[in-house]
């Protein structure tokens, strides 16, 4: 790839294509079905994890007040659990859908109001930070065995301790797919992406963390690094990569049903569902788990601070995490589920595909992805702008 900015494809999210939809999430995103809100949100926290107290005011309670407005990715839940809530309580499912984390979060500070949210975990711990989240009171849960209790790490996440305003619900890896018939060199490592084979036919992820981690992991960084000397080092082993490229792309199923993708940086959950959905042969698909380590990364449930309807929004979370909507939303989405009840399920979803498991006892912190300061926000930024307009 001579020129990033002609070769670039356009970006599009990922849950954007589950099941191998066609920009179905970028039709509804933003559709203004959320409540506007009179009061404003909270500053934005200028610092990362630790910069402020959460607000303490009384956790609701899991009774119906009013339907449900619901912000979330597109198809991002099974469609038949949203018809069974709202037959089962008589109520609306007033949905917004987002196309990024930080859209999410602008529609959010600028006031509108949302019952349910679904944020990664760095925006969670940022929502949490700033008060915009309101506590949930695990007791008014029936359900909550199936998340907590049971060890799990998510008893106590870095980005919610406790998991006092959040209720985690999906996990995915970041790894490398490639076609067994195109490519007979694979090496099992992140230099796999600077392929002699593949050259061409190339894709990394369009995400500055993703493509920074891939660098770091392979260099033997920290993935969240922002000293300088390790910032330098990444955008000259970024830019070395350039010319084996095809592109930066987030449009990874697509990339891979197109033919256009041999080898694809790529979301463990969007490779399940390309092989179960969209491939015209999953038997010439691998996924890698690259030696030098993968991220690992992670959503939660949240109530917002300014939720018209958090008593409805406590029922909903309590209605997912029933052991028959766990096992269909893991069957729909290809993501595993933090709560108990779906291992067996998504087990048998990636029956001979080892790289695709995820134990939950054996999270590495140091691959999760965190906040950062501003200064060092801006930092990371800047290497990876000036990689992709070098």
């Amino acid at each position: 790839m001579t020129n990033s900015n002609s070769a670039q494809e356009p970006t599009v999210r990922r849950r954007d294509f589950l099941r191998g939809s066609l920009g179905l999430g970028a039709a509804a995103a933003l559709a203004g079905c959320g409540f506007s809100g009179d009061t404003p949100a909270p500053a934005a926290s200028t610092s990362p994890s630790g910069s402020a107290a959460p607000s303490e005011s009384p956790a609701a309670k899991a009774v119906i007040d009013g339907d449900l407005v619901y912000f979330n990715w597109a198809e991002y839940i099974e469609p038949t659990v949203l018809e069974g809530f709202k037959k089962e309580y008589g109520v609306k499912v007033i949905e917004t859908n987002y196309d990024t984390y930080p859209g999410m979060l602008a529609k959010m500070s600028s006031g509108n109001q949302y019952d349910v949210v679904l944020p990664g975990a760095r925006f969670v711990e940022q929502l949490r930070n700033q008060n915009m989240i309101q506590r949930i009171d695990k007791a008014q849960l029936k359900n909550a065995n199936q998340s907590f209790g049971w060890g799990s790490y998510f008893d106590n996440p870095w980005y919610d301790p406790n998991s006092d305003y959040s209720i985690p619900f999906s996990m995915y890896t970041t790894g490398i797919a490639y076609r067994k018939d195109k490519i007979t060199t694979m090496t099992g490592s992140w230099a796999d992406l600077w392929n002699e084979e593949g050259k061409g036919h190339i894709y990394v992820l369009d995400e500055a963390d993703e493509a920074i981690g891939m660098a770091a992991l392979l260099l033997g960084l920290d993935v969240n690094t922002a000293n300088p000397d390790d910032l330098a080092k990444i955008k000259d082993k970024l830019i070395s990569q350039k010319p084996y490229l095809r592109a930066y792309s987030t449009d990874d199923i697509n990339n891979l049903a197109g033919g256009n993708a041999w080898i694809h940086q790529e979301w463990s959950g969007d490779f399940l569902n390309f092989i179960n959905y969209t491939a015209e042969d999953p038997k010439i698909w691998e996924y890698i788990a690259p030696k030098e380590g993968m991220p690992v990364n992670s959503d939660a449930w949240v109530i917002p601070a300014n939720a018209p309807h958090p008593g409805t929004a406590l029922v909903f979370l309590d209605y997912l995490l029933r052991p028959e909507n766990i096992i269909k939303n893991i069957e729909y989405l290809g993501y595993p589920l933090l709560a108990q009840g779906g291992e067996a399920t998504y087990a048998k979803m990636v029956e001979g595909r080892p790289s695709l498991a995820i134990d939950l006892k054996n999270i590495d912190d140091t691959k999760v992805y965190r906040n950062h300061t501003p200064a060092d926000t801006a930092a990371r930024d800047t290497v990876w702008t000036e990689v992709k307009a070098s």
